[in-house]
């Protein structure tokens, strides 16, 4: 028997969600073969970093739909590769397109399927906690099926390495039909500006109607450069127009994980902290000291941040003279 968990290529391999799958899924089910599919990678690029993780066996579906994202190919692929092992359980990260994805799987084979799992405990049936309601609400369910197919919520687990020699590969042409062709990703629109991006930042510097207007996120970029980290927003700033929906932090927007998570004038909506609470530290600068946020920060600056933000923007660049002046 044996897990599959299908892991999402990035340009310098496999996506960090992915990574936390695999370590779900080891967790999950100790002892079990664990084997990965992706679609359209480079294997010899990828087998050594997920066999670092865990993984037995690599299987690389080939075809040139998945030069771009195909969701119902990857899936047909799954459900094709599922059929030739014997699989405990599916799972992927639960990002969008890992979501998107195991859904299908679940349509192909009418099967349930259980979508931001946080805990599971194996069966018969599979007990799982997943999260509910934007981060509101842990629900526990029971998985009746003979193939579990479940997606991990981002950050539920830290990816952890085995440190095993790279992933034995083996690779597979899926019988695909027009209609599994049909859904493709033909182009990708870059939003402006590049730099680090909001998932992959160390450091994400945010505010939220406290900035006032658009051009009230002049200090909270300029914190973000100093810190070599992303700009976020709040939902409510993006419905307002002053940020672009690709910069919001929550539920509806990008689920992040940085070291440090600057809140500035963010009150601490549900669904705003369902997208911060992979965050190793949060410092909320708010005018309120009953804001919702302080009760998950852990640290607090009361006061507004048209001041609070250049002061401390000042005071490392201070710091950083006097460093240079030693030297």
């Amino acid at each position: 028997m044996s897990v599959l968990v299908l892991c999402e290529r990035r340009s310098d391999g496999i996506d960090e969600p992915s990574l936390q799958a695999l370590a779900f899924a080891r967790a999950l089910y100790p002892g079990t073969s664990v084997h990965a599919l992706a679609c359209g990678v480079a294997a010899d690029e990828v087998a050594p970093l997920l066999g670092a993780y865990g993984v037995e066996t690599l299987h690389v579906a080939e075809h040139e739909v998945f030069d771009t994202y195909a969701p119902h190919a990857v899936a047909r692929a799954a459900v094709e590769l599922a059929g030739r092992l014997r699989l405990h359980a599916l799972l992927a990260g639960g990002s969008e397109q890992g979501n998107e994805v195991v859904a299908r799987v679940g349509a192909l084979l009418d099967l349930p399927f259980a979508a931001n799992c946080v805990a599971a405990e194996a069966g018969p049936p599979l007990r799982v906690t997943r999260v509910r309601w934007g981060g509101s609400l842990l629900e526990e369910a029971l998985l009746h099926a003979e193939l579990a197919l479940l997606t991990v919520a981002p950050h539920a687990v830290a990816a952890q390495e085995t440190n095993d020699g790279p992933a034995a590969v083996e690779r597979f042409a899926p019988a695909l039909d027009d209609a599994d062709l049909l859904v493709r990703v033909r182009e990708r629109a870059r939003a402006a500006g590049g730099g680090v991006t909001l998932a992959d930042a160390k450091v994400v510097v945010s505010a939220g109607r406290g900035a006032g207007s658009a051009e009230g996120f002049a200090p909270v970029e300029e914190l973000a450069a100093l810190l070599g980290g992303a700009v976020g927003c709040s939902r409510a700033v993006t419905m307002a127009g002053w940020r672009p929906h690709t910069d919001q932090v929550g539920q509806t927007g990008t689920k992040i994980a940085p070291e440090l998570y600057i809140a500035c004038g963010i009150s601490g909506a549900t669904q705003h902290m369902a997208g911060c609470k992979g965050a190793k530290r949060i410092l909320a600068i708010n005018t309120d000291p009953d804001a919702p946020i302080l009760e998950s920060a852990d640290y607090a600056v009361i006061g507004d941040l048209h001041d609070v933000v250049p002061a401390i923007a000042a005071a490392i660049r201070a710091a950083r003279n006097e460093k240079a002046g030693a030297e």
